[in-house]
């Protein structure tokens, strides 16, 4: 993403853009490059913001206060400890500017917007990159020899586009032990993890830790734009006069509102997603276990990350794809990665044996 030039690249495929080439309806294209919900959108949520649709014709809240108080009290916080935004990228790009940021360090290979924010704002910024060997997953011990003159940290865990997961003991260890430096740890992904509560570090309360939460992701509502961040007062007065009125339109206040009051629906609609996605992960990755000229990587969320060797390359690949109207992301422009590298978000067991027939078609 090109925050100066104001062009937005770098992200997800485009299923307008594909569509529009094809000659089809948007609907008729796969898109299984973006990472939300396999499922539908949990039961009673859009019939509830249709009934509330008037919510346009009058302004919302200007800080989302009561948003902020329904998340805090869903998750046991203080709402002083809370901030509402116009999901996660809000946040992303103001920490930078509000934290007076001078140099950071990224966690890799990841989510392009850390590095886009710091160039948009002209910080220095550099990557700590994950062995393919170790399944991508950071090595926490290399940190030190990383880390030198830093002062903010952006992890993804679990982490776009590998999947990999810290555990959150080695990460609460790592931000105790360097309380001079902000850790900005985005969880974007972790309700599709399972257990991934106890995974979460949103509940510590660390005085240098900053946690992000999306609700695009796990609700399949990216449209709405909904995130939250988390971290101490002392922080949150800091980034608090960066976050422009209004950020969080009403359609998306009362969104929350819904979801945060639904606990026992939420409480099912996530065991239901994490545990539907833990068999179709298995299936799927299954269905190579003999295929030499691709690996697929474990991983913990709803997407795969996968390697082609050989002559295969992620363009062409994606390119086959798109033939057959099914949108799945190239992974070349991540820093760390290289042009055999392709992510799959999963999707129903019909379309996901389907898209396995066409890449296994692709290899053959």
């Amino acid at each position: 993403m090109g925050g100066a030039c104001g062009v937005i690249i770098g992200h997800g495929g485009n299923i307008y853009k594909l569509a529009a080439r094809l000659g089809c309806a948007p609907d008729e294209i796969i898109d299984m490059s973006s990472n939300i919900n396999p499922l539908d959108t949990m039961p009673g949520l859009v019939a509830f913001l249709k009934d509330n649709i008037q919510a346009i014709g009058r302004l919302p809240e200007a800080d989302s206060g009561t948003s902020v108080n329904a998340f805090a009290v869903r998750y046991d916080l203080d709402p002083g400890f809370v901030l509402a935004g116009n999901g996660t990228t809000q946040f992303i790009y103001s920490i930078p500017q509000a934290l007076n940021t001078k140099k950071v360090l990224i966690f890799g290979p990841t989510y392009a917007d850390y590095a886009d924010a710091c160039k948009m704002q002209n910080v220095d910024h550099s990557y700590l990159i994950a062995e393919e060997s170790k399944s991508f997953v950071p090595d926490i011990n290399q940190i030190e020899d990383n880390i030198s003159e830093c002062d903010t940290v952006f992890i993804c865990n679990p982490n776009n586009p590998t999947g990999a997961l810290i555990l959150a003991s080695e990460l609460e260890l790592l931000c105790r032990s360097r309380p001079d430096i902000y850790f900005v740890i985005d969880e974007s992904y972790m309700p599709f993890v399972k257990s991934g509560e106890k995974k979460s570090m949103m509940s510590l309360g660390l005085p240098n830790v900053i946690i992000l939460n999306s609700m695009s992701k796990i609700f399949k509502i990216p449209g709405l734009r909904i995130g939250f961040l988390i971290s101490s007062k002392q922080i949150i007065k800091k980034i608090a006069p960066f976050m422009m009125p209004w950020s969080v339109n009403g359609i998306a206040q009362a969104a929350v509102l819904y979801l945060m009051e639904k606990r026992d629906e939420v409480d099912h609609f996530i065991k239901k997603t994490r545990d539907f996605i833990e068999i179709e992960r298995k299936v799927f990755i299954e269905r190579f276990k003999n295929i030499l000229s691709i690996k697929l990587f474990q991983g913990t969320t709803t997407f795969i990350l996968a390697r082609l060797s050989g002559n295969y390359k992620a363009e062409d690949i994606c390119s086959y794809m798109s033939q057959h109207k099914i949108l799945i992301r190239d992974c070349s422009n991540f820093n760390g990665l290289s042009d055999r590298f392709v992510r799959i978000s999963l999707k129903t067991r019909n379309i996901n044996m389907m898209a396995a027939d066409r890449i296994l078609s692709f290899l053959s």
